[in-house]
């Protein structure tokens, strides 16, 4: 009995090395780039000498130059900022708030956001601000 001759194994295809490195530098880029979250809208907090780390799981509200506010990516007004935060209490009693105003923004309106968020319930506020230039 006689076998067919087997078929050599036929190479790869000359395209699989470029594919391979596409892929490659495809996850150098993805694993090097810096990812953040985009604010609902344009916010330059004032500078500061503080140097203290903001949590990611922390509770932002953000207050624009001209006086809006926002939190969790939706503008809101006075009761709907305060009807967010003590949902937020209510789901969770150790949430923390930090207050991200824009440097132009009148301080009284901050002063203003922060009542409002007492009147929610919330004891303690934290504002951030931009850190010392290096």
């Amino acid at each position: 009995m006689q076998l067919p001759p087997r078929k050599q194994e036929e190479e790869a295809d000359p395209i699989l090395p470029l594919i391979n490195i596409v892929f490659l530098l495809l996850i150098f880029f993805i694993m090097t780039g810096a990812l953040h979250a985009v604010d609902f809208f344009a916010v330059d907090p004032p500078s500061s000498s503080s140097e203290t780390q903001g949590s990611l799981d922390d509770t932002i509200i953000l207050v624009s130059g001209d006086g809006r506010i926002a939190i969790d990516n939706s503008e809101v007004d006075g009761a709907g900022l305060r009807r967010a935060v003590s949902g937020k209490l209510a789901a969770n009693a150790g949430t923390v708030f930090r207050i991200k105003a824009d440097g132009r923004v009148d301080a009284a309106r901050a002063v203003e956001v922060m009542e409002l968020m007492e009147a929610a319930g919330v004891r303690r506020v934290r504002l951030l601000t931009l850190g010392p230039e290096r």
